[in-house]
């Protein structure tokens, strides 16, 4: 969580520095409070008005503010910061930082601090991988320090290597995942995301309008907050966050068939599972082998029930935290709570398609959640913080258990 943070936003002199207004708008959008110090090459590509404008604080370059014998305090910075994060942090200014070269107001600033510090390499891909550079990182990393790894890019030899700054969603995304409460370390969670598709013939189907974009919201919350996550994702365009991937274990698959046994195979070893995905009820009798031809007026397809996935794992629960959703066009309260009790589910996450701008393909959702005890009621949110109240609700009746 970052929301009340210090940050001191330390900007060298990279073609990245751009970036920086990225990532300031990325923290200040998530409640922190920034401080930018600059070195003065850092100025030849993006301009203190610039950064004074988004941060709402006046930008600190060097020792001295003014002629009358005022001065920036590295300390005093150095005491107030929760965090300080370099970024784009130059090959030069590594190499100051993993020797003490204390020549201006950022180095100082950094050889003063108390708090953690992250830095985030930018530079040209063969300097990255040059021994000189390699070495000051391990130093840096024996000091204590963060290194947001460089994202991948081409050598000049061809060959794949390192380099260019992260993204400054994931830069950010690294900062707020240290910060975040780790009520979840050490659990377990499966979930499901995304929709089924039920073949027709070998290029048709039957579908349905889930994007996945809730389903992947959930499994990159728990992820933050210190889970480990099987993901079972049917057929999306969308990927997880950088950041927190190496905590996700995504399964890929198709059909109902495919996500029932996926999940039914893994449930046993899990600690809690979500049921988000939005699964073909129906598939047709018979799979055709080549593709069907448009002949006559009309075509019958016969149809047969697919597996009951959430009824299935609520059978197999022994002492799992099992979660349903139910999307409902009518009678909603009635439905889910029928739902609930019929495929003994811990509690289920109701949203409704009369609310607009909600549910399927949407970055907003608006959600009730129904347990046995009650009902709490959320207002329309983002994805992003409908998974945060989701997971809060998780993490505070696995406390239970």
């Amino acid at each position: 969580m970052l929301k009340g943070k210090k940050i001191v936003l330390g900007i060298t002199g990279s073609i990245a520095a751009y970036k920086a207004c990225l990532i300031i708008r990325e923290l200040v959008k998530a409640g922190a409070e920034v401080q930018v110090v600059i070195t003065p090459a850092g100025k030849e590509f993006i301009t203190p008005i610039t950064l004074s404008a988004l941060t709402q604080k006046p930008v600190i370059s060097e020792f001295f503010s003014q002629r009358d014998g005022t001065w920036h305090s590295h300390v005093k910075l150095g005491l107030w910061a929760d965090a300080m994060l370099i970024a784009p942090c130059t090959a030069s200014t590594l190499g100051k930082m993993a020797n003490g070269v204390a020549d201006n107001m950022l180095i100082t600033t950094y050889l003063s601090m108390k708090a953690p510090v992250f830095i985030a390499p930018a530079m040209d891909l063969d300097m990255y991988r040059h021994p000189t550079t390699q070495q000051n990182m391990e130093r840096l990393k024996g000091f204590g320090n963060h290194i947001i790894e460089p994202a991948s890019g081409f050598l000049a030899s061809g060959l794949e290597g390192k380099g260019r700054m992260e993204e400054p969603e994931n830069i950010v995304a690294c900062l707020d995942d240290f910060f975040e409460e780790k009520d979840l370390q050490g659990k377990r969670i499966m979930i499901t995301a995304g929709p089924t598709y039920e073949k027709i013939d070998p290029v048709r189907f039957i579908g349905n309008y889930s994007s996945g974009k809730m389903g992947f919201a959930l499994a990159e919350e728990c992820a933050r907050r210190g889970a480990t996550v099987t993901l079972i994702a049917g057929p999306v365009s969308i990927a997880l966050s950088k950041a927190y991937a190496q905590r996700i274990q995504c399964v890929h698959v198709e059909s109902c068939e495919q996500m029932y046994n996926a999940a039914t195979e893994s449930f046993p070893s899990q600690d809690a599972a979500i049921l988000c995905a939005a699964v073909a009820d129906f598939r047709p009798e018979t799979i055709a082998e080549q593709k069907i031809k448009r002949e006559g007026d009309d075509l019958v397809i016969r149809l047969k029930p697919t597996h009951d996935i959430a009824a299935q794992l609520g059978r197999m629960k022994q002492g799992q935290l099992l979660v349903g959703f139910a999307l409902e066009t009518n009678d909603e309260q009635s439905n889910a709570q029928k739902k609930l009790e019929k495929k003994n589910l811990d509690f289920i996450v109701l949203n409704s398609l009369r609310n607009e701008g909600t549910c399927f393909r949407s970055d907003d959702n608006q959600i009730s959640i129904l347990s046995r005890t009650g009902q709490k009621d959320f207002g329309r949110k983002p994805k992003s913080e409908v998974a945060r109240d989701i997971i809060d609700e998780l993490s505070l009746q696995l406390k239970d258990k």
